[in-house]
């Protein structure tokens, strides 16, 4: 085969390069992509430990200026995400104890979200279970996005470009045969986009949605508590109310969608999604921002309106990650 019609993944390509440096512990090119991909993950894990762990500043001063731009501008709305599941465990079940919060909590019942899954992970949306929350999902009235569609939870910007074409295939055929149509919204696992993986996601009707919160709860095994989930949230919120106040957030249905993301894969978070959804509103008390009547989406039809009115429009759109990943991806990588 000509060697010009061959391609090779980023780690193969770090590999090439620093496999004279490196040859002493990686071996072989094939050893040494291999140990990219573990470091790979050892700095994704690192990353999440910071975001857990890490000094958390104070929320923005609310100033005069600021008060008086707030006062122009609509009500905000909570659009509520999850990400990685749904959970395939047969014990207490985390997506399931998320739709119950979700269907059944003292401040507003039959909250609707977007959950972004991953179709075809055994611990996810491959297993029967998984299958059928999916299914309930939709049958509750949430919108199925998705994740991937490979066997884990992989960086898109790593499959090379049939693998991307195989995964976004299956992904929106599984969804679709859930929901009867394929799915409009797609979050790249990790964050981590760029222009191909992007023109990709247009070709098969897919529209990336990030997100203005974040709970930093993606990490699931091990101690995996938020103890510090009011002043990250409350300092977060800050942030946006100032874009809020200079009119950067788009209006939909009169009100102005602020996106959260959660991760319905962790227990902890599923066992005080309830909390969460206190800490959201009062944030936006103790922030200055104007919240709606109904703090959180509770129609499908609303809800499928104000997240495409959120999503990116074009590969090189500034974009503001949660915690370190935006300084693990560098703006190159749009």
């Amino acid at each position: 085969m000509d060697q010009r019609c061959t391609r090779t993944s980023p780690e193969q390509n770090l590999c090439t390069l620093f496999l004279p440096v490196l040859a002493p512990l990686a071996g072989t090119t094939s050893e040494c992509t291999v140990h990219m991909k573990q470091l790979f993950k050892v700095i994704s894990m690192f990353a999440l430990a910071i975001s857990l762990f890490g000094c958390i500043a104070a929320p923005i001063d609310l100033t005069p200026e600021t008060e008086q731009c707030l006062r122009e501008q609509p009500p905000i709305r909570f659009l509520l995400t999850f990400d990685d599941g749904p959970s395939a465990s047969s014990w207490w079940n985390p997506t399931a104890t998320v739709l119950d919060s979700l269907a059944l909590n003292p401040l507003q019942p039959d909250i609707k979200g977007v959950f972004f899954v991953q179709t075809r992970a055994s611990r996810a949306g491959g297993s029967e279970q998984g299958r059928e929350l999916m299914g309930r999902e939709h049958a509750e009235g949430h919108i199925l996005g998705l994740h991937t569609a490979t066997s884990g939870h992989s960086n898109h910007r790593l499959l090379s470009p049939a693998e991307l074409e195989e995964t976004l295939g299956y992904g929106r055929a599984d969804i679709a045969s859930i929901t009867g149509s394929p799915p409009s919204l797609i979050r790249p696992p990790f964050w981590n986009y760029d222009k191909r993986t992007f023109a990709a996601y247009q070709r098969h009707g897919l529209h990336v949605l990030l997100t203005d919160l974040s709970a930093h709860d993606g990490k699931i095994w091990g101690f995996n508590a938020s103890p510090r989930r009011r002043a990250n949230m409350l300092r977060q919120l800050s942030e946006v109310r100032e874009r809020v106040a200079r009119g950067e957030l788009p209006v939909v249905d009169g009100v102005i969608p602020v996106v959260v993301t959660f991760h319905d894969l962790n227990r902890y978070t599923a066992r005080h999604l309830r909390e969460y959804l206190q800490i959201l509103i009062d944030s936006a008390r103790a922030t200055g921002v104007n919240l709606a009547p109904k703090a959180f989406y509770d129609d499908h039809a609303e809800l499928q309106r104000a997240a495409m009115a959120r999503t990116v429009r074009d590969s090189s759109e500034p974009a503001a990650l949660p915690g370190m990943w935006n300084w693990i991806w560098g703006s190159d990588s749009r």
